[in-house]
């Protein structure tokens, strides 16, 4: 799959009436008035016990038929007046909707309802719908569903199910409408809710099976890797999914060694490699001979992943691998600078995590689920991450820097205070420590006396001059230099 596409965006409809909102009091409010100015009372209750069917078909049994037009089109402009302010979200509906957002999802309402009635409840409860499709009702949802791209499909009535089936959409069914568990499991609906707040952790596993399936079956077709392996929580899920799908005589891992990886990472890095039962590769790579890369302007890491690629292509072909695959995430191809991704990509390396729609969050919590000591690992960029731009990186630096985390790392333990993330910054001949921001709130407050020896064992480190960031640990500072 050697040109393997990125998943299909999300796309998830939902209905509205007795799924997002609870229709009901306002839809009898606007029955009462128009039965009394047409002289009819409508058995309001068993009208609304089970709300789904289009209009035309409830006053079908109450009025004469040449009269259902013209009562329906008064019940539509009556609407508005009767049956907006009074009716309430679901619970649930509003951090439905924003699941799918956290997703980089779209979200449809696809309804039988009339369309301007629609956005207005839409309006009021401010619900996040990217695309309001109106008066389709039943298998008529479907042409909504697939020409927009849906892939699931919310309600409440089995006639939602019904559209969801006709295309070909994952169905998904709530019991906060007139229908029960079994009529909704008897259409056909493949999962049944009590209501939305069960939807967000439903949506999670349902996609990230989704995309595991993805990922082991591109794995499948690819036929041999050599994964582009640091040992971080990315690489680590690769190398495990390749060797489920592949088998470890099929697949290998390949650290690159030099001043950049700490000497504190090869050897876990390489146990549980090891573990996996995969050949452990470890060529010496030579990014510093590069002068874009000691220049360390915003592109270095282009540099560095282009040295890597290029002794592991080769590496490859040697060891009868077909491809070279980074642990590239789907949140890293939207991130807005990583020039590191292009230069892989241009050199042919392939990203199975990416191309299977897998995101950060989504990788640590395979790892959880499959018992991998990295699921939770903290991100360990390359220490030349930690330069300023525009210092020039040498391996002097590097291993100042090395040395003063070491050390922090080991006076903290000592004093029983536990770190998760930690960097020390290289400004030039000045050190600024970032840390976990609660630290800084507690044992590190500034002036203390804990913070005072942290301060002294990183300018022992090499450092004339250190500070501690009071903004706390953030994952790639050294980028806001160039925004």
């Amino acid at each position: 799959m050697s040109d393997a596409l990125p998943t299909a965006p999300l796309v998830v409809g939902f209905d509205l009436d007795m799924t997002l909102i609870d229709t009901a009091p306002g839809f009898r409010d606007v029955l009462r008035v128009l039965g009394a100015e047409l002289g009819v009372d409508f058995p309001v209750e068993e009208m609304t016990a089970k709300l789904g069917p289009p209009l035309d078909l409830l006053l079908a049994d109450h009025l004469p038929e040449a009269e259902i037009g013209p009562a329906g089109d008064r019940f539509r402009a009556l609407y508005p007046d009767h049956a907006i302010t009074s009716v309430p979200a679901f619970p649930g509906a509003h951090d439905a909707l924003a699941a799918v957002r956290r997703h980089r999802g779209r979200t449809l309402l696809v309804t039988g309802k009339y369309p301007a009635n629609a956005r207005l409840h839409v309006e009021h409860l401010d619900l996040d719908i990217d695309h309001v499709e109106g008066w389709v009702w039943g298998v008529g949802k479907a042409e909504a569903l697939l020409r927009e791209g849906a892939s699931v499909y919310v309600g409440d009535h089995v006639h939602d199910v019904e559209g969801a089936l006709a295309a070909g959409v994952t169905s998904v069914s709530v019991l906060t409408g007139g229908c029960t568990r079994e009529e909704l499991e008897a259409a056909g609906t493949h999962v049944v809710l009590d209501d939305l707040t069960d939807f967000p952790a439903w949506l999670d596993e349902h996609l990230l099976d989704l995309r595991l399936a993805a990922l082991e079956a591109d794995l499948r077709e690819r036929g041999s890797l050599l994964v582009a392996y640091s040992g971080g929580a990315d690489s680590a899920l690769l190398l495990a999914a390749a060797v489920r799908a592949l088998g470890p005589d099929r697949v290998a891992a390949a650290t690159g060694y030099s001043d950049s990886l700490p000497q504190a990472e090869r050897d876990p890095a390489r146990s549980f490699a090891e573990s996996l039962g995969v050949p452990v590769l470890t060529p010496r790579t030579h990014e510093m001979e590069r002068e874009g890369y000691r220049a360390n302007a915003g592109d270095r890491c282009f540099f560095c992943k282009a040295e890597l690629i290029d002794v592991l292509t080769p590496l490859a072909a040697e060891h009868g691998y077909a491809h070279v695959a980074t642990g590239t995430n789907a949140d890293d191809t939207v991130a807005g600078f990583r020039p590191g991704i292009r230069a892989a990509a241009e050199r042919g390396a392939v990203t199975p995590l990416a191309d299977a729609g897998l995101s950060k969050a989504q990788v640590r919590e395979a790892s959880r689920r499959w018992g991998l000591p990295t699921w939770d690992k903290p991100a360990a960029a390359c220490l030349s991450s930690r330069v300023a731009y525009g210092i020039e990186v040498t391996p002097h630096r590097l291993a100042r820097v090395e040395r003063a985390e070491a050390a922090v790392r080991t006076l903290l333990a000592e004093a029983g205070v536990a770190v998760r993330d930690l960097r020390v910054r290289d400004l030039g001949e000045r050190g600024s420590v970032e840390l976990d921001a609660a630290l800084l709130a507690g044992p590190l407050a500034p002036g203390s006396a804990l913070a005072e020896q942290l301060l002294d064992v990183v300018r022992r480190a090499g450092f004339d001059t250190v500070e501690l960031d009071p903004r706390g640990f953030r994952s790639g500072s050294l980028n806001d230099a160039l925004r």
